[in-house]
C-alpha cells in the first residue's frame, strides 16, 4: 500500500483484516506511530485496531509484490511513483486511488510500463 493516509490505511488495513499480506510505506511520524501502535481504524462499518502493521519509510525494504495499491495525493504522485519502482515486476499490478486522470500517465512513466490505462467508469450509484 503506497500511501497510508485516510484512504490508503483504511483500504489496507481492511485488506489486512480479510487475511491479506498488506505492507504499507509511510514517512514520518505517521510511520513510526503505526510501528509502534499499529493503525487504528475508526469506522461506521466497525472500528479495530491492526497491529502489528508491515511498514517501512521506503519501497526497497519491501520485496517485489503481486499488487500495488496507489493512494497518494495526487499532488505527491511523481516522487511516490519514482519510489515504488523496486516493488514493481513484471507481473505486478499497480491500481490508484487517486482523483483525476494524470496518476495513470505519471505512473506509467515512472514504471516504465506502456500498459497502463484508465478504467473509464465514473460516478456511483447508491
Amino acid at each position: 500500500m503506497m500511501g497510508a493516509g485516510g484512504i490508503g490505511g483504511y483500504i489496507g488495513a481492511r485488506l489486512a483484516q480479510a487475511g491479506g499480506d498488506v505492507s504499507f510505506i509511510a514517512r514520518g511520524a505517521h510511520l513510526a506511530a503505526m510501528l509502534q501502535t499499529g493503525l487504528s481504524i475508526q469506522s461506521d462499518l466497525g472500528s479495530f485496531v491492526h497491529a502489528p502493521v508491515s511498514a517501512s519509510g521506503a519501497a526497497v525494504d519491501i520485496a517485489p509484490v503481486d499488487l500495488v495499491i496507489f493512494a497518494v495525493k495526487l499532488y505527491d504522485s511523481e516522487g511516490a511513483a519514482a519510489s515504488i519502482a523496486p516493488l514493481v515486476g513484471v507481473n505486478t499490478r499497480v491500481v490508484t486511488l487517486q482523483n483525476g486522470i494524470d496518476s495513470v500517465e505519471i505512473l506509467g512513466r515512472h514504471l516504465q510500463r506502456n500498459d497502463a490505462r484508465v478504467d473509464p467508469h465514473e460516478g456511483c450509484d447508491r
